[in-house]
């Protein structure tokens, strides 16, 4: 069909189109570049800079657990979860999960509302919802002995190619204290974002009365490969995180406190196998810690094994851990 529409056309508009003058070598290459661009991604947040070097390490827990989580309904889940440790108060604590119906994404819906209680009241509670496709709040609380300890209200809005975050905690009118901290992360690159914290705290046990402190924030890389860092009045963050291979990957942090003149280096690693249904994390630092953590599916059971272990050759201690999840 579309041979027939062409040669129905008049022979002078073909003449029109062979005299018509052809565009310069550079206007081609400006518009083939132009459509090669590709636009910038959002950086996320700064929250977020070292959370693939994070994830490598293991979380270390003590002592015997025993997790049991139960569904409900799509939106529902119920968590029962004991642990018996000699360091850590032992005891019981439920918890639940709640996820809305309201999707700006395929992988995400809100709100998203957990918590978990224990027997003597003890409660921590998160409460994240996305207003709008840029805007997202998220609330988290803590009561301790009936009062409460903790509260912090985090907004963040994220555009095209940047995100600022407005944090505001424990806010005390009667006290006139309470701590405030914005973010804001901008993609300079596909693969380099830039940003910059500012925290500022008030109140009466705060020497001066009031105190702030800015950071840079820096994070370059791709999927795997990842140097992030900040670097402020308090200290110093630095982040590497490596894939070395589908079952291998590495990250090594450094953390340094000038006002402690202190510094700590880590080295972590994980290790995926998926045909065994096993992931192991370990970790070794310069305080002459190390520290691993091995889970394992039961299949075909819903049950998942918890192996963790720490040991620190200048203290003499030795701490261990085991723990079972169902579900």
């Amino acid at each position: 069909m579309g041979n027939v529409g062409a040669s129905s056309k008049p022979i002078q508009d073909k003449f029109d189109l062979q005299a018509a003058p052809k565009p310069m070598a550079d206007d081609q290459n400006q518009s083939i570049s132009n459509s090669n661009k590709t636009p910038l991604e959002n950086p996320g947040t700064i929250e977020e800079l070292h959370k693939k070097c994070k994830d490598v390490m293991p979380i270390f827990f003590e002592g015997a657990k025993l997790m049991v989580n139960k569904g409900l309904s799509n939106h529902f889940q119920v968590s029962h979860t004991i642990n018996l440790c000699s360091v850590n108060p032992s005891g019981y604590k439920f918890g639940a999960t709640y996820v809305g119906t309201k999707q700006f994404s395929p992988n995400e819906a809100f709100p998203v509302i957990l918590g978990d209680i224990d027997p003597s009241g003890n409660l921590n509670a998160n409460i994240i919802h996305q207003f709008a496709p840029n805007i997202r709040c998220k609330f988290a609380s803590q009561i301790q002995q009936s009062k409460m300890t903790a509260a912090q209200l985090t907004t963040d809005y994220k555009g095209q190619d940047f995100t600022a975050s407005v944090t505001v905690g424990n806010p005390n009118i009667i006290n006139n204290s309470g701590v405030f901290v914005a973010h804001y992360l901008q993609s300079v690159t596909n693969k380099l974002a830039l940003g910059a914290e500012l925290a500022y705290q008030y109140g009466p046990a705060v020497p001066g009365g009031e105190i702030a402190i800015v950071s840079a924030a820096g994070r370059y890389g791709d999927e795997n490969s990842v140097w992030s860092g900040t670097l402020g009045m308090s200290g110093i963050h630095l982040c590497y995180y490596q894939r070395a291979s589908e079952q291998l990957q590495i990250g090594v942090e450094l953390e340094t406190s000038l006002r402690m003149q202190e510094s700590t280096a880590t080295i972590g690693y994980q290790i995926d196998l998926p045909k065994a249904d096993l992931v192991f994390r370990g970790m070794v630092d310069t305080n002459w810690t190390v520290a691993a953590v091995l889970e394992k599916k039961l299949q075909p059971l819903p049950f998942s094994f918890a192996l963790s272990g720490l040991l620190n050759h200048q203290k003499n201690s030795f701490r261990l851990g085991c723990g079972l999840i169902i579900g």
